[in-house]
């Protein structure tokens, strides 16, 4: 028995590792290429140890403006989230505290919303966009991105205020909150693994989301950077790989450096929103 116990681990030990492999390798392959002379190719000399040329970096920075468009990208994925955040928190309360026929039929529209692809809605969608004039504005996008991500966040709050006990709302009533004060200072504090959840299903989509910006954000200085890198690989089509991997490098970061300061917080997220559901 011990002895199998002891094959299981070695064997779930040798799956993670090849997994690990399997996964870091792309970046690994990525890293040399982005630190290569831009007149090597890549199967030419040492596979494995990269020439160091680190001003392909600072290279690609200034061609490739991904640092605008990291920006851009920034600005509608904050937007987004404290906008979902906000609105799908308060339509989750007001669903699980008052189960009327109406807000029952409301929730059941929405959650039939998350079954609708958000590329099915875009050319209506363009067409009040351009009624609006938020064509080509960060503001427009983050609108855009928004009532794609509401039915996620309503849903997700939802199911997260509904076990909670109504006591406590009862409490605080009895202090004398208001219902916003109520979901604000006692119910928003305690449900946020439900907002770490959201912004792990939804954060990276939204920094990564090119199948509306392609649409709605059509000017060079409003480009998020997937549109940024489409633009800028397609500029070089396969000539200079150490720009377009140093680019890549480039775009990355903001999203690895994130994940390493709140990788606590989205474990945590992801183990308690699989709990309530």
């Amino acid at each position: 028995m011990l002895r199998e116990k002891k094959i299981t681990k070695i064997s779930r030990g040798v799956i993670v590792f090849l997994l690990c492999i399997a996964y870091l390798l792309p970046f690994y392959i990525l890293n040399i290429l982005a630190l290569n002379a831009p007149d090597r190719v890549f199967y030419e000399g040492n596979l494995f140890i990269p020439d160091f040329h680190l001003e392909n970096f600072a290279e690609a920075w200034t061609t490739s403006h991904i640092g605008r468009a990291m920006i851009n990208s920034a600005i509608i994925t904050f937007g987004t989230l404290a906008l979902t955040i906000i609105c799908g928190g308060l339509a989750g309360y007001a669903i699980a505290r008052f189960p009327t026929a109406y807000n029952r039929f409301v929730f059941g529209l929405i959650i039939g919303c998350m079954m609708i692809p958000g590329i099915i809605n875009t050319v209506p969608l363009y067409t009040l966009m351009r009624q609006l004039k938020a064509v080509n504005t960060l503001w427009g996008m983050i609108f855009v991105c928004s009532a794609l991500a509401m039915p996620s966040a309503v849903f997700i709050y939802t199911t997260f205020i509904q076990a909670l006990p109504v006591t406590l709302d009862e409490a605080a009533a009895l202090d004398g909150c208001s219902k916003f004060q109520i979901f604000w200072k006692i119910i928003f504090p305690i449900i946020r693994p439900a907002t770490a959840s959201f912004v792990i299903l939804n954060g990276f989509g939204i920094w990564n989301n090119y199948a509306q910006a392609v649409f709605f954000l059509q000017s060079s200085k409003k480009h998020n950077v997937p549109q940024a890198l489409s633009v800028f690989f397609q500029q070089f089509a396969g000539a200079k790989w150490h720009l377009m991997a140093s680019t890549s490098m480039i775009a990355i970061i903001p999203v690895v450096v994130v994940f390493l300061i709140f990788q606590k917080q989205f474990i945590s997220g992801l183990a308690d929103g699989a709990v309530k559901g």
